[in-house]
């Protein structure tokens, strides 16, 4: 009798959630709670729970990709009246890029999941919604939501975390619930970038309580995205962030500094093709560059091209001033162990000296160590 009062109150209460959603007119919320109910009561009442599948199937309330121009108008601050997110479609990608092997495997379940959504459906398994990107700036993060949402044929919604703040705190909360209904109003990726300006530990005493409760309202809006469309948050300071937030997120993806080789595809991408002959300078740059982001390696070749151009100066002897401008910010110990590598990477003494400012008979002596 205990259980039967307990299994309707529960049917009660799930009946005036639903009302609730309906009469709000949030069909993306009452979607949502559609498919964790149906998820909850599949075991005990299968039958049900395939009627409300197919509901759901036959009765999509999301748009499509390209939004209708009758649809609301995208959400604004109420303070400055300047637009909360940027808006990006069809997406457009100028470079190629660079992940390491475990970004590329994350990204390539992500693609997977949407080509087999039907087989993991049936096995009761929702699509990874969420993301959390995380690494030092200049990495590729911006960049990756942005192939993601290229692959997956998405538009490309972005907003920075650190620019929804208002001046009165109170409506900070309500601009972000803003961008959220108005995101999920279609299928999208939805990029939060500078998520520790916001989801910062709750434990912080230097914080004031309404940044706190913005955190609450935060997990609130990540818990109800929908599975159809992606959100992916973005921070280059993950130690920031509350650990509460770390938890809601279906799969955190870390974005690490370029590693060697990774650095060299960097320089030989941005330097383009037939720049350099016979590749002289890529290994040197490689090595000047280690350490660097990817952003900062782009900036500088890019400068370096520039400069070539309008002062006509070959770009191979501009390798070779920048290296040495370089070099001078290095200790010695650092030159030489640069002029070491570059001589047993296959270049003399002579040009190992040249470009680092190391004499030929310091480098012959370290060599021969």
């Amino acid at each position: 009798m205990v259980n039967l009062m307990a299994y309707d109150k529960n049917i009660s209460e799930n009946i005036v959630h639903l009302a609730r959603l309906a009469l709000s007119g949030r069909q993306q919320d009452i979607k949502l709670f559609i498919q964790r109910f149906s998820k909850k009561i599949k075991v005990n009442h299968p039958e049900i729970s395939d009627q409300l599948d197919s509901l759901l199937k036959e009765n999509p309330s999301q748009k499509s990709p390209v939004r209708n121009r009758e649809m609301v108008s995208m959400p604004v601050d109420r303070d400055s009246r300047l637009n909360l997110m940027k808006f990006e479609y069809p997406i457009q990608l100028d470079i190629e890029p660079i992940w390491s092997k475990d970004i590329n495997q994350s990204f390539k379940q992500i693609i997977n999941e949407r080509n087999q959504e039907d087989a993991l459906a049936a096995a009761g398994l929702s699509l990874t919604k969420s993301l959390l990107f995380f690494g030092p700036p200049g990495v590729g993060k911006t960049l990756g939501a942005r192939w993601l949402a290229k692959q997956l044929n998405f538009p490309l919604m972005i907003l920075d975390l650190s620019a929804v703040m208002s001046s009165f705190l109170g409506r900070t909360g309500n601009n972000i619930r803003n961008v959220f209904d108005y995101s999920k109003n279609t299928k999208c990726v939805l990029l939060l970038d500078e998520l520790d300006s916001i989801a910062k530990r709750r434990d912080d005493t230097t914080d004031v309580g309404e940044l706190k409760r913005l955190v609450t309202v935060l997990l609130q809006e990540i818990d109800d995205w929908p599975s159809e469309s992606l959100l992916i948050s973005a921070t280059n300071h993950p130690k920031l962030l509350d650990p509460a937030v770390w938890r809601r997120f279906d799969m955190a993806v870390e974005f690490p500094m370029p590693d060697i080789q990774q650095t060299k595809q960097a320089v030989e991408m941005y330097l383009g093709k037939n720049h350099l002959n016979n590749n002289d300078g890529v290994d040197l740059l490689s090595m000047i560059f280690e350490g660097f982001s990817f952003s900062d390696i782009e900036r500088e070749l890019l400068r370096m091209r520039r400069l070539a151009i309008i002062s006509e100066i070959p770009l191979k002897d501009l390798v070779i001033q920048l290296s040495r401008n370089k070099m001078q910010t290095m200790t010695q110990k650092e030159r030489i162990q640069c002029a070491v590598k570059i001589q047993k990477t296959g270049y003399s003494q002579r040009q190992a000296s040249e470009w680092t400012g190391v004499s030929r008979d310091t480098i012959r002596k370290a060599v021969s160590k």
